[in-house]
């Protein structure tokens, strides 16, 4: 496959309707994650509640697979739970890299990312959206951890 053809119509069409949430006004949380290989930036806020993501906001500057990745986070985060949300960013990391099944249910448009298995070096930007949540998710259970400590 040649890299032109892993822009399907559809991740464009994603991509470029995407909704851009910004930034929330007083997150729980941030995370800013770059790619070193293509400099697809994306920082993301949250708000969790009993271990339930109750909102998300976003600012992306990134490639197309990049774009696509956040915009379905970004449509189906909410209400997801921090389980749940892990587990979808597994599934990813093991679709592109292990010819894994994408995710379903309300996370199946990821599916339309599995042609970039096949371009090791956009796997970066494609899971930049998911590495970002997650590190955010970690801030926040170090700090209440901290906190039950203290």
């Amino acid at each position: 496959m040649a890299l032109s053809e892993l822009y399907s119509d559809r991740i464009l069409e994603i991509a470029g309707n995407a909704v851009q949430p910004g930034r929330l006004p007083d997150p729980a949380a941030s995370a800013r994650k770059v790619s070193r290989v293509c400099g697809s930036m994306i920082e993301v806020d949250i708000t969790l509640s009993d271990g339930v993501i109750t909102a998300y906001g976003h600012e992306v500057s990134a490639c197309a697979l990049g774009q696509t990745s956040a915009a379905i986070v970004a449509k189906a985060i909410v209400g997801t739970s921090v389980a749940e949300f892990t587990e979808v960013s597994r599934r990813m990391l093991a679709m592109l890299r292990d010819n894994g099944a994408p995710p379903e249910g309300k996370w199946s448009d990821l599916g339309f990312l599995q042609p970039a298995r096949e371009f090791p070096a956009r796997h970066a930007s494609t899971m930049l959206v998911f590495d970002a949540v997650i590190e955010a998710i970690e801030k926040l259970e170090s700090d209440q951890h901290l906190a039950s400590k203290v």
